[in-house]
């Protein structure tokens, strides 16, 4: 499955065009992580928990969204993007969002 943030993949040819495709995930905090990142906040640092998380949840949300595709019968989604909101006191969704189509 190709995936660019682009309107266009270089070289290819779009073909087919199926529509908008999505993905989302939301996450909660762990009680853990906060007390790591309190002390992160107090000496500095990455809050590698929180990264962690982020990368997780990333990749959690472009699989849902590939396999929406890829049930629409496309090989591509172009122009993806990425959001997050606020749903809840220490919860938060990571929505990601693209045209799907087919390319050769």
């Amino acid at each position: 499955m190709h995936l660019t943030n682009i309107e266009t993949i270089p070289g290819k040819t779009i073909t087919e065009h199926y529509g908008i495709v999505s993905g989302s995930t939301v996450r909660a905090k762990h009680a853990g992580r906060d007390i790591m990142a309190g002390l992160k906040n107090i000496f500095g640092g990455e809050l590698k928990g929180y990264t962690e998380l982020l990368s997780e949840s990333r990749d959690e949300a472009l699989e849902r969204m590939k396999e929406q595709a890829r049930s629409l019968g496309a090989n591509a989604v172009v122009n993806v993007r990425f959001s997050t909101s606020s749903v809840a006191a220490g919860a938060a969704e990571l929505y990601v969002y693209g045209t799907a189509v087919s390319v050769n």
